[in-house]
């Protein structure tokens, strides 16, 4: 794990941002400029003279000295080390050097309710059958049609059944149906367990008793999943995930810094509403299939958003790399961690808030120090070439060299004082 780590930490800093880019541009033009700035020097001060003396030619090496763009060249590796260097100490991986400084444009983020703003540690809460079966027989059976289910909403159920030390019956079958559910065989009988979507596809409607059952722990945050044997809905199970305490304090803070949440769900319309009441959400997007949820970053994206998405899950891979910025849960799946840009190594949603945070500070940083890099040389260079010299300044080659040492001194400097940040300051 740790050598893990390390190789992105040196993929991050060896990656080029935009910036990175804009100050290579610049010390390539400083190198054309100080070459021309040095002949007109000698031209002038030739024509002037009448002829090539030590004083021309001891302006033109300080004309060279003191534009060495080794300020410029040290302006962003210095904040880019430093910034992946907190990151990394803040539990922050970056994949993508990019992402790191495009983060503070970010004006929505959407999460992924499972295991994001929830713990994803599912239990069941309460269930209700018809009058022919029994809480144990459904149990069982969809016990039985979830044993190979890797969904956190299978393993509660599994654990529930176990918990009542119910005989689960071995399915004949199984089939995963993608976005709707789970069916299985069982002593010949198809039986299936899903959500809304699976009733919908398979045209059934529930008895009135299930319904108002499912409606009821919709409104408390819970999801339901239904269990039909054959083309009969013969039970409904509520199931609870808890919400993150940590959640809403993220989703505060980023809404003060103007940024708005949102949230996508295979979760009902009822339970989707219920947690973004209780987190004061912006956006919700319910009912959704693992494959469309890039669709609804797409449709944000297109109204104009920049659009960060938080996901720890194989569904999520997809939006995460539709995003402008995907950022994964560490504790999420291998899948999800290699689609992000950025890695949170805990499962804690403040942390993003902290990306936002060390992203404008970094930015920051590196434009403070391309400016300083090429103002230094907009004043420094005629001041070399002996523009001041009829107000009886006249730059030697020496201090030329220790101009030029000052200003890489400084950008340094200012580079290192990013290590001041406190990612949890407001």
């Amino acid at each position: 794990a740790l050598s893990g780590i390390m190789k992105l930490v040196a993929e991050a800093e060896a990656s080029k941002s935009p910036t990175q880019l804009l100050a290579d541009r610049a010390a390539s033009f400083l190198f054309y400029a100080a070459v021309a700035a040095a002949l007109i020097t000698a031209v002038v001060w030739t024509l002037i003279y009448g002829g090539l003396d030590g004083r021309t030619v001891a302006r033109v090496v300080t004309v060279l000295v003191i534009a060495c763009p080794h300020a410029l060249g040290l302006a962003i590796p210095l904040v880019v080390a430093n910034t992946t260097s907190i990151a990394a100490q803040n539990g922050i991986l970056i994949r993508q050097r990019e992402a790191i400084d495009t983060a503070k444009d970010l004006n929505v983020v959407v999460f992924d309710k499972t295991g994001t703003l929830t713990t994803g540690q599912m239990g069941v809460a309460e269930m209700l059958t018809v009058e022919s079966v029994t809480d144990d027989r459904a149990l069982a059976l969809a016990a039985a049609v979830e044993g190979d289910s890797e969904h956190p909403m299978a393993r509660a159920i599994r654990e529930s059944a176990e918990g009542r030390n119910l005989e689960i019956p071995d399915p004949a079958s199984f089939e995963a149906l993608k976005g709707r559910g789970v069916r299985a065989t069982i002593e010949g009988t198809d039986v299936f367990v899903g959500g809304p979507r699976l009733l919908e596809s398979m045209n059934i409607v529930v008895p009135p008793a299930l319904d108002a059952f499912a409606t009821t722990a919709g409104g408390r945050g819970e999801s339901v999943v239904y269990v039909i044997e054959g083309t009969a809905p013969v039970a409904a199970i509520a199931i609870s995930d808890i919400v993150r305490p940590e959640s809403a304090e993220a989703i505060n803070a980023l809404k003060k810094r103007g940024v708005r949440v949102g949230m996508i769900t295979g979760d009902s319309d009822d339970v989707a509403q219920a947690v973004a009441g209780t987190l004061g959400l912006d956006i919700v997007f319910s009912q959704v299939l693992p494959a469309d949820k890039d669709a609804y970053v797409t449709q944000l994206q297109e109204q104009g958003d920049r659009v960060g998405m938080v996901g720890d899950g194989v569904n999520d891979a997809p939006a995460l790399v539709r995003s402008d910025i995907g950022i994964a849960i560490g504790s999420g799946t291998d899948v999800a961690v290699q689609s992000a840009d950025l890695v949170l190594v805990k499962s804690d949603p403040r942390e993003v808030v902290k990306i936002l945070r060390l992203s404008k500070a970094s930015y920051r940083k590196q434009l403070q120090n391309i400016w300083w890099g090429a103002g230094y040389n907009v004043l420094a260079i005629p001041a070399a070439a002996g523009v001041l010299v009829p107000w009886g300044f006249d730059m030697p080659p020496a201090v030329g060299a220790i101009f030029m040492s000052v200003s890489t001194i400084v950008v340094a400097v200012n580079a290192q004082l990013l290590r001041r940040l406190d990612l949890n300051a407001e």
